[in-house]
C-alpha cells in the first residue's frame, strides 16, 4: 500500500484531503505541529491514517516522517499570524525540499494561489517563492494555482456571505471591480487527487478555476440573487488598503491580519491562463462547475450542517500561533479562580448543553457575552464572530467564538476552553461531570498589575454570568 504524506493536515484543505486520499486506497501520513489538534474522522478506516508531529521550521522534527512515502502534498501556508510569514514560509519550503529528497517520494503536489506574474501582492509573492523552491527539488513537482475557493467554511466564501447578508447597501473599496476566477472546493479536491502520479503534470504549474471570470462585485451580487436578497453596491476610489482592511475586519468574521493579506491580493487581477487550464482539464478529465453551482452546493452543505473544515479552526483566525500543549494544563498557582458546582437533572442532557455552547446557539447570559465580544473586537480580538464549525460537535483545536477548544470528550463529560480574546493575562474555562455534579471552573492567570486590576473589574459580572450559566447547564429551574 502506497503511503502519501499530507502536510497541513489540520488546515482547511488538509482536513478534507484526508478522506479523499484514503478513498483512493492510500495510507495517509498526516503531519501536524500539534497532534492534539488532529481530530479523527470516524468514517475513515483507522489503519489508513498515521499522525506524526512535525514542525517544518525545526528540521530535526522531520525525522518523525517515514522515509517510505510514495507521494506528498504540500498544503502549508502561514500568511497572517506574524509580519515575517514570508521568511517562515521560505524556511518551511527549504526544509521540506531538503528532507523530501532523502525519502522514496516520487511526486510532490503543491496548492498555490493564482498569480499575476507582472504584479504580486505580499501574500501571493510568498506563495510564488515557495513554488520556485519546490520546483528546484530533484523530486517531480506539480503546482496547482487556485484563486477564490468557494466552499463551506472557506475564508473567501465566509467573507462573501458576511458582506451580503449583513449589508443591504455597501459602500465598498474600488478593488471590488477587480476580476478573478473562482473555483468550488469539490473541484479543488478533485484536481489535487487526480493529478497525483500523472507524469504529464511533472515539473509544471497549472491554473485551476471555473469558466466564469467575475469581479468581486459580481460575485457578491450573484450570491445575493441566489439568496433572494436585494443589495446595492457602490465603490469608492478613496478607500486606502488600511481602511479596506478595517472595513473587512469589522463587517466580516475575518481577523485583521488575514483581512490585510486578502486586501493586498484582491487589488490585483488574477485569472487563469487559458492554455494552462485547458491542459490540466485534459490531463485529469475534470470540468469545473460554475460559480453559481459552487454557491448552491456550498449553501446546501451549510444547511445540512455538513461543514468538514473551516478556516476559523486554523490559527489564521487566532492571535496566537502556538501549540495547544502549552496551555493544556490548567494552572493553579498565581491564578484567580471562579469554581462552582451544581447537581444536574440528566447527565446526557447536561453534556449536550455544554457541547452546544457558543456560535449560533449562543451563551447563557447572552447579552453580557455580546458586550464582552464587542469590546474584544474594538481592541483587535476575534470577538464572538468566529462562531463554531458544527452546532453540537467539538474537537480539540476548534475555534469557539473567542475561545479555542483544548480538550473535548463527550463520554467523559469534560470540555476545556482557552481564551483567545485580548486579555492582560491568560484564561481557561472548564466544564467537568464528576460524582453526580457539573463542575464549572474559570481560571485567570494575570500578567502584572494590569491583569489583577482587570480581574477585579470584571468580578461583579462573573457572579452574574457564571452563576446563571451553571443553572442553565445543569437544568436547574
Amino acid at each position: 500500500m502506497k503511503r502519501i504524506l499530507l502536510t497541513g493536515a489540520t488546515g482547511y484543505i488538509g482536513k478534507r484531503m484526508i478522506s479523499v486520499i484514503a478513498a483512493q486506497g492510500y495510507k495517509v501520513v498526516c503531519c501536524c505541529r500539534d497532534a492534539s489538534r488532529f481530530s479523527r474522522n470516524t468514517d475513515i478506516d483507522e489503519s489508513l491514517i498515521e499522525v506524526v508531529e512535525v514542525d517544518f521550521l525545526k528540521p530535526e522534527t522531520l525525522e518523525n516522517i517515514p522515509k517510505d512515502i510514495s507521494g506528498a502534498y504540500y498544503l502549508m501556508h502561514s500568511m497572517s499570524n506574524s509580519n515575517d510569514y514570508e521568511d517562515s514560509e521560505k524556511k518551511c519550503a527549504d526544509n521540506f525540499a531538503t528532507f523530501i529528497e532523502t525519502t522514496q517520494c516520487q511526486h510532490i503536489v503543491y496548492l498555490s494561489g493564482l498569480v499575476n506574474e507582472k504584479e504580486l501582492s505580499k501574500h501571493l509573492g510568498s506563495r510564488f517563492q515557495v513554488e520556485k523552491i519546490l520546483m528546484e527539488s530533484k523530486v517531480p513537482v506539480t503546482v496547482l494555482r487556485a484563486g477564490i475557493i468557494i466552499g463551506s467554511g472557506s475564508a473567501s466564501f465566509e467573507i462573501i456571505r458576511d458582506l451580503v447578508e449583513k449589508l443591504p447597501v455597501m459602500v465598498a473599496p474600488r478593488w471590488l471591480d477587480t476580476k478573478c476566477q473562482p473555483i468550488g472546493i469539490a473541484n479543488v479536491l478533485d484536481f489535487l487527487i487526480f493529478v497525483l502520479f500523472k507524469e504529464e503534470s511533472y515539473h509544471k504549474s497549472f491554473d485551476i478555476g471555473c469558466d466564469d471570470v467575475l469581479t468581486y462585485k459580481q460575485m457578491l451580487l450573484e450570491f445575493a440573487r441566489i439568496r433572494n436578497l436585494k443589495r446595492k453596491i457602490f465603490t469608492l476610489p478613496v478607500m486606502t488598503p488600511k481602511l479596506s482592511s478595517y472595513w473587512l475586519y469589522f463587517i466580516t468574521s475575518t481577523s485583521y491580519n488575514l483581512a490585510t493579506a486578502l486586501v493586498g491580493s484582491m487589488k490585483i487581477e488574477v485569472i487563469c491562463r487559458p492554455e494552462s487550464l485547458a491542459e490540466i482539464k485534459r490531463i485529469t478529465g475534470i470540468q469545473p462547475f460554475s460559480y453559481e453551482t459552487a454557491l448552491k452546493r456550498t449553501l446546501a452543505k451549510i444547511q445540512a450542517n455538513e461543514i468538514v473544515s473551516s478556516w476559523k479552526d486554523s490559527f489564521i483566525s487566532s492571535r496566537r500561533d502556538t501549540s495547544l500543549k502549552d496551555f493544556m494544563e490548567v494552572p493553579h498557582y498565581g491564578c484567580f479562580t471562579d469554581l462552582r458546582s451544581g447537581t444536574y437533572d440528566d447527565r446526557e442532557k447536561c453534556i449536550e448543553r455544554i457541547f452546544r455552547l457558543g456560535g449560533s446557539n449562543g451563551w447563557y447570559g447572552q447579552s453580557l457575552w455580546k458586550i464582552r465580544g464587542f469590546m474584544d473586537l474594538l481592541v483587535g480580538g476575534p470577538g464572538l464572530r468566529r462562531g463554531r464549525t458544527h452546532p453540537d460537535r467539538l474537537h480539540e483545536g476548534d475555534a469557539l467564538d473567542f475561545w479555542r477548544v483544548l480538550y473535548a470528550d463527550r463520554q467523559e463529560g469534560k470540555l476545556i476552553l482557552f481564551a483567545e480574546m485580548k486579555l492582560p493575562g491568560e484564561a481557561w474555562l472548564m466544564f467537568k461531570i464528576y460524582r453526580g455534579k457539573l463542575w464549572q471552573k474559570a481560571v485567570f492567570r494575570p500578567h502584572g498589575i494590569s491583569g489583577r486590576l482587570y480581574w477585579f473589574a470584571v468580578l461583579p459580572f462573573h457572579g452574574i454570568i457564571f452563576k446563571g450559566m451553571l443553572k442553565k447547564l445543569t437544568g436547574e429551574s
